[in-house]
């Protein structure tokens, strides 16, 4: 996926290693943030053509993060990816009814991100 930009965002710096490595190495242009203050300024920087988002973040959390995203104009077309190690159903349907394109649960496989990405973008 040359040229295709991926936001991740996550405060823990293993977690955002993990998450960023495998769609690096899958040819993904990867752009990082720790907070959703950081995630919205790298959202208009940068224009991602995607966005993996952990749900437990300072400032906002990903839910808050992800409802913001989807109500501006500018944004609300790139889709979103929550990744999180809150695994019940209801964590699920709740982050998909804030506008979320996908939820992925933490631990999570490589390659089930890899392909989850390139399905949105």
């Amino acid at each position: 996926m040359p040229g295709q930009k991926v936001l991740v965002v996550d405060d823990s710096w293993t977690e955002l290693t993990m998450i960023a490595t495998p769609l690096r190495n899958s040819g993904f242009e990867v752009v990082t943030a720790v907070d959703g203050d950081e995630a919205v300024e790298k959202v208009f920087k940068e224009r991602p053509q995607c966005i993996v988002l952990d749900v437990v973040l300072p400032k906002q959390n990903g839910f808050q993060l992800c409802r913001k995203l989807k109500s501006y104009e500018a944004s609300r077309h790139i889709p979103i990816i929550l990744i999180s190690s809150k695994n019940t159903p209801l964590d699920k349907a709740w982050g998909l009814r804030q506008g979320a394109d996908m939820y992925i649960t933490k631990p999570f496989n490589d390659e089930e991100l890899v392909a989850s990405v390139r399905r949105l973008v």
